[in-house]
């Protein structure tokens, strides 16, 4: 499982260390405030300068950039205000109060996620280029279109070409998302970043580096990062507006009575200065962002990590969820689910001899059939083993010729044979020129994927679509058993890119959003341009962790839905605190209006508001999600 730790940069253990100073120096002032007064006065306005000296840098930013309304800017006057009554702890406690929320808040958001160097490891780093019939190690970026490469088992494809010379199989699972090695023959088309995995192959480039797959990945991964907007927060939509009212209110509070009605200036600028302060958003600053922060962890406990609060809010507009299939709905290892023995001996006898006749082969589709195998293959006589570039095996076991292959090698010993719909790959079986029956590997079917499925349309979200690398007969049976309609198969990286942003825009025309589900690197470009990626860290590649914005630890689809779950209880909670807050503050300001509510009075309100408010946020963590 891939670890990935959300830790204290510099800048907030600095606010953490100018926090414990202010919060000392302001328990030493209230100690001395009855002895020394004027030292205690000195040391609170220390301690309030301590803890709102970045808020107030922000206010004047503010300012001189004619934002007149920020929160920054409200904080200010509030606490300001505040100290001008003499009300000096509680100033510096809603500074404090104010940094820590923004602490919480800053470990919940990846504000500057790290680049995808990961992904870089899919680049060829060499190409065997053939000059005057000798072989020379180049840098892939100066072969050109028509010229020669020599690719080893092992290697990495430089870039995209046609085999000329040579037989192999071929993992192109980082580029397609394909999940069976395609075995490739003169002639046949090969894909740069793709992995050579048995024999040497000879492959004429038909583009140059700059327009192969593995690049067009790359360029992808950067042009869908760039389109990414990141969502703006609640308490800055808010303060847009909260924050002129109540300071007009404030301003119309300290001036009406006395230039219209001859009452006390001094009287109504110190209730004008106590509704301020009342009106400072401490219970929303802290409980806002400390319900994200729950909201994130409580994920964390139910095994996803969230990248940051506008991800967990995101979640709850979202109308529509895209799905990789391999990896991702799939287990994305092979393994033998259906044998049709058409053949006198038992299933055993029949794996057997097909296992005997693989044993020598290092293809993922023979090692699930030797896995499968029970039998001591050393009891057969294995003779005359020929293997036949695109088509399969023969050999002679004892005294019976075989051949295990595709439809192909059925063909070629003209054997007429329907070819059935199937989730896996088929491994046909011959014996003695006679057809005897059918082997499927497939990559399994994740255990939790078809709950994941039914939980997401009952959550609302029917728009549920599965792109895919795979044939499209295998996708169609994938996705039927799963419950999914939209399907989109035999795909490459821009292919999947392209119909994202027809679904995006889609999504978008009804003010929703839609999150992408994937686990390979050729999947790193879809995750970044959707409004929320998704990614299996458990078993998926670091280039895809990496650019997304939730990963599901343990590869378990079925946690998709219970961060929707997750998110949209995090809202509710929020919501309530919101209310909550707003209803006791406006009920406070109006008595202080009134000359009936005193200082301590609301800060004793704003501070038990702000408690319950954090009392109420704890629930996120308590709550029981379905998983």
């Amino acid at each position: 499982m891939k670890k990935i730790n959300l830790h204290f940069d510099q800048e907030a253990r600095e606010k953490i260390t100018l926090i414990v100073i202010s919060v000392v120096l302001t328990i030493i002032a209230m100690f001395l405030r009855g002895s020394q007064p004027l030292i205690s006065t000195i040391i609170f306005l220390i301690a309030y300068l301590i803890s709102a000296q970045r808020v107030l840098r922000k206010a004047w930013k503010n300012i001189k950039s004619g934002n007149f309304f920020s929160e920054n800017i409200l904080m200010s006057i509030a606490t300001i205000g505040a100290l001008l009554i003499g009300e000096y702890p509680e100033a510096i406690a809603v500074m404090v109060l104010y940094e820590i929320g923004d602490i919480i808040e800053d470990m919940a958001v990846d504000r500057s996620k790290r680049s995808i160097s990961n992904l870089l490891e899919a680049k060829p780093e060499f190409a065997h280029l053939k000059v005057n019939n000798d072989w020379q190690t180049v840098d892939p970026s100066v072969v050109k279109i028509d010229d020669i490469i020599m690719v080893k088992p092992g290697e990495k494809i430089p870039l995209d070409g046609l085999v000329i010379s040579g037989s192999s199989s071929v993992n192109t699972a980082a580029l397609t998302g394909e999940s069976v090695p395609v075995t490739v023959t003169d002639g046949d088309q090969v894909l740069g970043g793709s992995v050579n995995q048995e024999g040497v192959i000879e492959v004429k480039a038909t583009k140059v580096f700059e327009d192969s797959a593995v690049a067009k990945i790359l360029e992808l991964v950067q042009n869908a990062s760039d389109s990414k907007a990141p969502t703006e927060k609640f308490i800055s939509k808010f303060a847009n507006y909260y924050t002129p009212v109540v300071v007009l209110a404030a301003l119309l509070l300290a001036v009406i009575p006395p230039l219209f009605f001859g009452q006390s200036w001094s009287v109504w600028i110190g209730r004008a200065l106590t509704f301020l302060v009342i009106s400072c958003p401490c219970a929303l600053v802290i409980s806002v962002p400390l319900g994200f922060f729950a909201g994130i962890g409580s994920a964390s406990k139910n095994g996803v990590l969230i990248k940051g609060s506008n991800f967990l809010e995101a979640l709850n507009d979202l109308d529509t969820v895209v799905f990789d299939k391999t990896g991702t709905l799939t287990e994305g290892v092979f393994e033998v689910t259906n044998i049709d023995n058409q053949s006198q001996m038992s299933d055993d006898d029949f794996i057997a001899l097909v296992a005997a006749v693989e044993q020598n082969s290092n293809h993922p589709i023979a090692k699930s059939i030797l896995s499968y195998n029970k039998a001591d293959l050393t009891e057969f006589t294995l003779s005359s083993v020929e293997e036949v570039a695109g088509h399969g095996l023969k050999a002679k076991v004892d005294d019976r010729d075989v051949t295990v292959g595709n439809m192909k090698a059925m063909k070629a010993l003209g054997l007429e044979i329907d070819e059935k719909a199937s989730s896996g790959t088929l491994v046909y079986v011959a014996i003695d020129g006679t057809y005897q029956g059918v082997i499927t590997v497939s990559d399994k079917i994740k255990p939790d994927a078809k709950k994941a499925i039914q939980r997401l349309q009952d959550l609302g979200i029917q728009n549920l679509v599965m792109l895919t690398g795979d044939n499209k007969a295998v996708a169609d049976i994938v996705a039927k058993e799963l419950g999914i309609t939209q399907v989109y198969a035999n795909l490459l990286p821009e292919d999947k890119v392209a119909i994202l942003e027809k679904l995006k825009a889609e999504s978008h025309s009804n003010k929703k959003k839609i999150a992408f589900t994937g686990d390979g690197i050729n999947d790193t470009p879809a995750l970044t341009l959707a409004d929320i990626g998704i990614s299996m860290g458990g078993l998926g590649s670091d280039a895809a962790v990496e650019a997304s914005d939730i990963v599901i630890m343990q590869d378990q689809p079925s946690k998709i839905p219970t961060s929707i779950e997750i998110s949209r209880y995090t809202r509710k909670i929020i919501m309530q605190n919101i209310i909550f807050a707003l209803g006791v503050k406006t009920l406070f300001m109006i008595l202080s209006t009134f000359g009936i509510a005193s200082m301590w009075q609301a800060v004793f309100a704003d501070v038990g508001v702000t408690f319950l408010a954090v009392m109420n946020t704890l629930r996120i963590m308590r709550k029981d999600y379905k998983n």
